[in-house]
């Protein structure tokens, strides 16, 4: 149950291909001031997405669609509807599970590890995640994003996660693609689309 919800993730393939260099102190500090005066302006995001989840010993990547929504403060859902149904929502320090209408839930509290896991799914979101005290962070730039890497320093979460990579768009400093990479470098590739702010959502779609 949990490694799967870890590659739920929330959240690079061609993107990490193309030329890289790191980012400038400037450019750097221009995003986390951008990403700061963004989070105080969004409110929700709904946001379609393609995952692909790669596994070293199948010939062709695993690929779900779906969409995930997001409210402030601590509200997030991750919803796949193909090739399978599942929905995992983080709520108040709950976590809900909707496995094709087999539900479950879980308190996060009692979970460092869930605990951590769901503070990063809200950070993802609207790109604030930036803490050199729980992250090894490397800033990188191509002609087409900011990329930003971090590896965590908790030995938990290391166990499951080996880094995670954030692509920003350049112009809208907004989240575009995630990558979730396992210690095996099998990894989670998740690409946002259609993306929508401060829309009206009711606490029904947080709810199993």
């Amino acid at each position: 149950m949990i490694k799967r919800i870890i590659l739920l993730g929330c959240f690079l393939i061609g993107s990490g291909a193309m030329a890289q260099q790191n980012m400038t102190a400037s450019e750097v500090n221009e995003l986390k001031e951008t990403l700061k005066e963004r989070a105080t302006q969004v409110r929700t995001i709904k946001s379609s997405f393609v995952q692909h989840k790669h596994l070293d010993f199948l010939a062709n990547d695993i690929t779900s669609t779906g969409f995930m929504l997001y409210q402030k403060p601590n509200k997030v859902k991750w919803t796949y509807t193909k090739p399978y149904k599942y929905s995992v929502i983080f709520k108040e320090n709950r976590l809900l599970v909707d496995d094709d209408g087999t539900k479950s839930d879980m308190d996060m509290g009692a979970n460092k590890l869930f605990k951590k896991l769901n503070e990063f799914m809200i950070s993802s979101v609207h790109g604030n995640m930036f803490d050199d005290a729980q992250f090894y962070i490397q800033y990188k730039k191509n002609n087409k994003h900011y990329w930003v890497q971090l590896q965590p320093r908790d030995v938990k979460l290391k166990q499951y996660i080996a880094q995670f990579e954030l692509f920003f768009n350049k112009k809208t400093a907004t989240v575009m693609e995630v990558k979730i990479v396992e210690p095996s470098q099998d990894y989670t590739h998740i690409i946002f689309s259609n993306r929508k702010e401060n829309l009206s959502l009711s606490d029904a779609e947080f709810s199993h």
